[in-house]
């Protein structure tokens, strides 16, 4: 059994929804969507030391961590930072698996069908980052 874990810096980002431009009929994808997913493939080359993708069913663990405000006080920093407070704000936690599992495809592991477990979570963090495990069952 394999397991890889690494993490993309920066504040957790959310598949954007594709643009259809009826002109031409090409579908584009948003820039920032497009540069996050670029990020995802870096951060995984830079961190994980592999030559090979994972392979058979797999578990997806992703835990962003979001910055928590300046303007919040210093009791409820420390509620967050405790995890007795979660972000219950956008991106949904389903778009945030969504953004790193397409842009893992065909480097992690073949496609991500090959995900037969997920879990996403949200947490408040000093550092924003997204932490990901994959790990072969």
């Amino acid at each position: 059994m394999s397991q890889v874990e690494f993490s993309i810096p920066g504040e957790p980002c959310a598949k954007g929804r594709p643009r259809f431009i009826r002109a031409t009929g090409q579908v584009m994808t948003p820039e920032k969507t497009a540069n996050y997913e670029q990020l995802v493939k870096l951060s995984y080359l830079q961190q994980v030391e592999r030559d090979k993708p994972l392979t058979g069913p797999l578990v997806a663990k992703i835990y962003a961590n979001f910055a928590i405000p300046k303007s919040v006080s210093k009791k409820r920093q420390q509620r967050m930072m405790s995890r007795q407070e979660y972000p219950q704000k956008r991106p949904d936690a389903d778009n945030l698996a969504k953004i790193v599992l397409d842009a893992l495809n065909g480097i992690a592991y073949a496609d991500d069908k090959e995900i037969v477990c997920l879990e996403v979570r949200k947490y408040w963090a000093e550092v924003p980052r997204v932490d990901v495990v994959l790990r072969e069952i």
